[in-house]
C-alpha cells in the first residue's frame, strides 16, 4: 500500500512535483533513475499523472467552495423565514386565541415544530391559508400583517426550497468530486511509492540526493 507524506494534499503534490522535476533535471539523479527504468519517458508518465491529480484536486476545491456558498445561501433564507414566521405566528396566536378552528387552520396551535420539514410545512400552511382567506387577512391586519407580507412570505418559502435544492445538489456533486480526488491521489500515491522505492535503492549511498527527491534521510 502506498504511503503518502504526512502533509496536506497540496503539500503532497508539491513534494511529488519537486521529486519528479529533480529526478529529470538533476544529472546524477537522472542517470541513476534512468538505469533503473525511470528514464524521461517514465518520469513524464508520473508528471502527467500528477497533472491529472492536480486538475481533479482543483475541481474538488471548486465544488467544495460552491457547496459552502449554497449552504450559506440556504442558511440565510432559512433564518429570514424563521424571523418573519416567528413574529407572524406570535401575532396570529394572539389574534385567534379564542378561535381554535382558525388557529388550527393556520397551524399556530401548540408549539413551533422543531424539525425542518415539519417547521416548513407549518409555515407553508400558515401563509397559503392566510393568502387564500380574505377574512383571515382582515384579522391579521389588526397586528400589522399585510397582504403584501403574506405574499412576500410565500415567495420566500419558494426561494428557501430552491436554495435547499441547490445546496443538496452541490453537496452531492462535492461528494462525487471528493471520491474522484481520493481515487486520483490513491493512484498517484501508488505510482510515487514505487518511484521512491526505486530511488532508495539507486541512491542508497547518496542520501543527500535522496533528500532532493523529498525524502529526509536520518
Amino acid at each position: 500500500m502506498a504511503t503518502r507524506p504526512k502533509q496536506s494534499e497540496a503539500g503532497t503534490m508539491e513534494t511529488y512535483r519537486v521529486a519528479l522535476t529533480n529526478a529529470e533535471t538533476q544529472p546524477e539523479i537522472a542517470t541513476v533513475m534512468a538505469d533503473l527504468g525511470y528514464d524521461s519517458v517514465k518520469i513524464t508518465e508520473g508528471k502527467t499523472l500528477l497533472a491529472e491529480t492536480r486538475s481533479i484536486y482543483d475541481f474538488n476545491k471548486t465544488e467544495d467552495d460552491e457547496t459552502s456558498a449554497a449552504s450559506a445561501a440556504f442558511a440565510d433564507k432559512k433564518a429570514e423565514l424563521e424571523r418573519i414566521f416567528k413574529l407572524h405566528r406570535k401575532k396570529a396566536k394572539v389574534i385567534f386565541r379564542k378561535d381554535s378552528l382558525t388557529a388550527d387552520k393556520l397551524a399556530v396551535s401548540g408549539e413551533m415544530p422543531r424539525t425542518y420539514i415539519k417547521w416548513l410545512e407549518a409555515a407553508r400552511k400558515f401563509y397559503s391559508e392566510a393568502t387564500a382567506d380574505t377574512d383571515i387577512q382582515t384579522k391579521l391586519a389588526r397586528l400589522a400583517i399585510t397582504a403584501d407580507n403574506l405574499t412576500d412570505a410565500n415567495t420566500l418559502i419558494s426561494e428557501l426550497e430552491a436554495a435547499r435544492a441547490e445546496y443538496l445538489k452541490e453537496t452531492g456533486e462535492s461528494q462525487e468530486a471528493t471520491k474522484a480526488k481520493d481515487a486520483a491521489f490513491a493512484k498517484m500515491d501508488d505510482w510515487m511509492s514505487e518511484f521512491y522505492a526505486v530511488a532508495r535503492i539507486g541512491l542508497e549511498d547518496k542520501p543527500q540526493l535522496l533528500e532532493a527527491l523529498g525524502k529526509v534521510v536520518r
